[in-house]
């Protein structure tokens, strides 16, 4: 099979995940196509949204779409790292000990409230998504292919919390913002919630088939690699990164994690709209997911009311876009 005809059986399954995956998710089109970024990426998401925006369900359906399987965990001040990883227990009747495998274990990990664990349960995440493996007393075990882990935070309630340190937040290829949805879309959702046809009934009926096996995923992800990315676009993207560490309000900037990041996501972004090749626009539609969570302004412009969203927007500005 060529090339091109592996792009194009990536662009239809990409497609087609949208259109399962709207059958439950309500709006927050551009939320699903980030997700998509990340995981035929290969790397990690950060969801923060206020309660009740379907976060967990937008993960249950996309596991349930990509043929993947799901995990969860609930992040609270005292749940330990073996609550995640596992740990090994004495089996009586073997007279052995035998490993009990946590939740990381899984294709699609929420990690819900990330930041109301401690730094020490936080850091118990590092190695599976850096590695995608976890060492259980000293023995190394490897987690799928596919393993992502998408975190959420809540953004109204800090108090009893552990802010992410930058180490951690780097790791996570886009920062997703989840809003409330707009007028439309929630006459819509509570207009099928009188009915059968609530979000959580047609993901529990089986209406929402899957398009692709985990397998597939996993071959999927190579054929990235033929979408185009023209030179001089590559350059405009290490300007952009390398403007967050120069501009005037930006204490600490994006290292090259962040460069590789947005060529990453603005090559998959191509595939979702259905293109053999990268375009400025999909850079700029990338830029405040990919780097907005990896710069820290300096004090005295966030005393006033300057916004790291706002930063990255005067960068993009003042970078002369490649013709």
């Amino acid at each position: 099979m060529t090339p091109n005809n592996n792009i194009e059986i990536l662009k239809k399954v990409l497609s087609l995940a949208k259109v399962e995956v709207a059958k439950v998710i309500i709006g927050q089109a551009h939320v699903v196509d980030k997700s998509l970024i990340a995981i035929f990426t290969g790397h990690h998401v950060l969801i923060e949204g206020v309660p009740g925006v379907a976060k967990t369900l937008l993960v249950r359906t996309l596991a349930r779409v990509l043929g993947s399987e799901f995990s969860r965990i609930q992040f609270t001040p005292d749940l330990m790292p073996t609550d995640i990883t596992g740990t090994h227990v004495f089996d009586l009747k073997k007279n052995e000990f035998s490993l009990v495998r946590g939740p990381v274990f899984t294709t699609f990990l929420l990690a819900d409230e990330i930041n109301r664990a401690p730094a020490k349960t936080q850091s118990a995440l590092l190695q599976a998504m850096q590695e995608r493996a976890v060492s259980i007393d000293r023995q190394t075990h490897l987690l799928s292919p596919n393993f992502t882990v998408f975190a959420t935070q809540n953004p109204l309630e800090y108090e009893g919390t552990y802010p992410l340190p930058e180490a951690q937040k780097d790791r996570f290829m886009l920062k997703i913002v989840m809003d409330h949805p707009n007028r439309d879309e929630e006459l819509i959702l509570a207009s099928r919630m009188l009915g059968r046809e609530s979000p959580e009934a047609v993901l529990a009926g089986g209406e929402v088939k899957p398009v692709i096996s985990s397998e597939t995923l996993t071959k999927l992800r190579v054929c990235l690699e033929g979408i185009l990315i023209k030179e001089e676009l590559v350059g405009y993207m290490v300007d952009i990164v390398r403007g967050t560490r120069t501009h005037q309000s930006v204490l600490a900037g994006a290292g090259p994690r962040g460069t590789q990041s947005l060529l990453l996501a603005a090559r998959a972004l191509a595939a979702i709209e259905g293109r053999n090749f990268v375009t400025p626009d999909d850079v700029k539609s990338v830029s405040i997911p990919v780097l907005a969570h990896r710069l820290i302004l300096r004090p005295e412009y966030e005393i006033e009311g300057l916004t790291v969203e706002e930063v990255i927007q005067n960068i993009l500005q003042e970078i002369a876009v490649p013709r």
